[in-house]
């Protein structure tokens, strides 16, 4: 497929799945027991156990309160981890009641055995919030079961998606669940904004357009770089996966990450890149380091010229002022993935700077998006999440949406 068959068939393919879902503000809930698909993946306090990080749980409340406001009752869906065995203390739903409860301002129902869940669902009344147990300890959901999916159906009236950060997987109560409600199935409300906000960046960006690519490994991000190029007017690359381009310009990168099996695909993303006009940033120093520990010696370097025995952790100070640059200039700005090893402080100084020059961006009239995971990650740990426009709550799920994948969870709503 082309880059320009690409664009057209993904922009078409959400203009109608936007304008065919019924929406939420639509639907009469009223006296509706509604099954509702979220995310509550959320992290926990190794120590107390407590939710660390609530942004998922928040980013579902304005679906949830909508039912419960006109007349309808809900029962929560979620997976919690990757449980391996069945069940497991450690991802048991139960340990984040307390905290859906109080953003919810009402008590929440906690359905820890699937077979009263029947039970307990039906004599829900409206107004009231049951949470089922971790979809994920029955081997069926991994599985796309359609007989479980049809236990999960039967507690309700319709259903509702809400989980975006889960939309790639089809699972049973993603995606097969969708099938048993014909004419009672639709998106949440952060399902919604989160379409809305990426059709805004691959249908009509405001140029120039810049897309900030990061991450580890040019194999987890080759097909959102070569799909961008289509649209956006600059790709900045950063991150481990530099070191792979750096090596493909005849680069020496000393003990960095690089990855030799893809040195044919970087070069032809250059040569793609120059013939639509795309201009490709790369760092041009590194914050290096002698092992990888947050404690190692570290220098900066030229990025094609890293010593033997030390590896690339981070952009150098030069590559920062010339990203900043082509930031600040941008009127549309795509995040995904990060500029070094920002957990670690000797290393966060990079995706530190972008992520600041992001948010001074936007405050000059750019739309922002931040593409979850890594990226979300860390405009919270720089206390920037109020300072740009929209932050995904789906990593894995975004990433898919820009690489022209169909999302199953979504898909299955049409």
């Amino acid at each position: 497929m082309c880059f320009i068959d690409f664009k057209q068939n993904l922009f078409n393919s959400f203009e109608l799945k936007l304008a065919e879902m019924m929406g939420i503000n639509t639907y009469d809930f009223n006296g509706k027991r509604a099954i509702v698909r979220v995310d509550f993946n959320v992290p926990l306090d190794k120590t107390t156990n407590l939710v660390q990080d609530d942004k998922r749980i928040r980013a579902a409340i304005p679906t949830i309160k909508h039912i419960l406001s006109h007349g309808g009752s809900v029962i929560l869906l979620s997976h919690f981890g990757r449980p391996k065995n069945g069940p497991e203390a450690k991802f048991s739903l139960s340990q984040i009641v307390e905290t859906v409860s109080d953003l919810l301002s009402c008590p929440v129902i906690f359905c820890a055995d699937f077979n009263e869940a029947s039970s307990r669902a039906a004599a829900l009344i409206s107004g009231e919030v049951m949470l089922l147990e971790n979809v994920r300890f029955h081997p069926g959901e991994t599985q796309g079961d359609l007989h479980f999916a049809s236990l999960l159906a039967s507690l309700g009236n319709c259903y509702v998606n809400d989980a975006f950060g889960s939309a790639h997987r089809a699972h049973a109560s993603t995606t097969q669940i969708a099938s048993f409600f014909p004419n009672d199935r639709m998106m949440g409300f952060l399902m919604e904004a989160e379409l809305l906000n990426a059709q805004r960046i691959l249908k009509t960006p405001t140029r120039p357009f810049t897309a900030i690519v990061g991450g580890a490994k040019v194999s987890d991000k080759v097909l959102i770089i070569e799909n961008l190029l289509s649209i956006a007017s600059d790709i900045i690359i950063g991150g481990g996966m530099a070191y792979t381009f750096a090596k493909a310009q005849g680069g020496e990168i000393g003990n960095s990450l690089f990855e030799a099996d893809r040195i044919d695909v970087v070069l032809d993303i250059f040569k793609k890149a120059k013939e639509l006009g795309v201009s490709i940033h790369l760092p041009s120093d590194s914050v290096v380091a002698d092992s990888f520990a947050e404690d190692a010696r570290t220098q900066t370097v030229d990025t094609h010229h890293i010593p033997e025995g030390w590896m690339g952790l981070d952009i150098g100070p030069v590559s920062i002022q010339q990203f900043q640059e082509v930031v600040l200039k941008s009127k549309t700005i795509l995040w995904n993935g990060p500029m070094g090893v920002f957990e670690w402080n000797s290393f966060a100084q990079g995706t530190k700077e972008i992520a600041l020059s992001v948010a001074t961006a936007t405050e000059h009239g750019a739309f922002s998006l931040i593409g979850g995971g890594d990226s979300a990650a860390a405009i919270a740990k720089f206390g920037l999440a109020n300072r740009v426009s929209y932050i995904s709550t789906g990593g894995g799920a975004l990433l898919e949406l820009f690489e022209g994948k169909t999302l199953p969870g979504i898909n299955a709503l049409d």
